[in-house]
């Protein structure tokens, strides 16, 4: 088994429907409203931001990443790392409850998107080629993360 396999085991392959199976439920029209355009589509239609465009992508303060649909932590800044994509990339969530993985076959490649795990919110995707001390590289949408400071 390659690494990449054993990387995507841990992902599901049932998609939950992102206005119906997660704790926090909005209508489109809620959605709209609360979230910018380039946010509605990435959050609720799993678009991606071009690289190098969002504002996480090369912010460096201490605090932490909160989802954007609903506000529930997701990454603390200290496991935030350069990884060169152009987008916000983090080796590891605040803990593995606060996320989704689902196996993603768009864009004819195999990948496992990141959602978060009580709104349904898409982040982005994970790869099993980050640093230690997990191996992994969530690379995340900066329109679907709000940046807390740390106090």
């Amino acid at each position: 088994m390659s690494r990449y396999d054993k990387f995507t085991q841990n992902a599901t392959t049932h998609e939950r429907d992102r206005d119906t199976e997660y704790p926090v439920k909005k209508t489109d029209a809620e959605w709209r409203e609360q979230l910018d355009p380039t946010q509605y589509q990435v959050a609720r239609h799993a678009a991606t931001e071009r690289a190098f465009t969002g504002k996480y992508w090369d912010h460096w303060e201490a605090g932490r990443y909160n989802c954007v649909g609903c506000g529930t932590p997701l990454f603390q800044a200290d496991t935030k790392f350069d990884a060169g994509c152009g987008w916000p990339s983090y080796y590891e969530p605040i803990n593995a409850e606060v996320v989704e993985r689902v196996v993603d076959e768009t864009h004819g490649m195999v990948r496992v998107e990141v959602r978060c795990n009580k709104c349904g919110t898409h982040l982005g995707h994970v790869f099993p080629d980050g640093p230690d001390p997990t191996g992994e590289r969530f690379c995340i949408n900066s329109a679907a993360i709000d940046f807390e400071p740390q106090r």
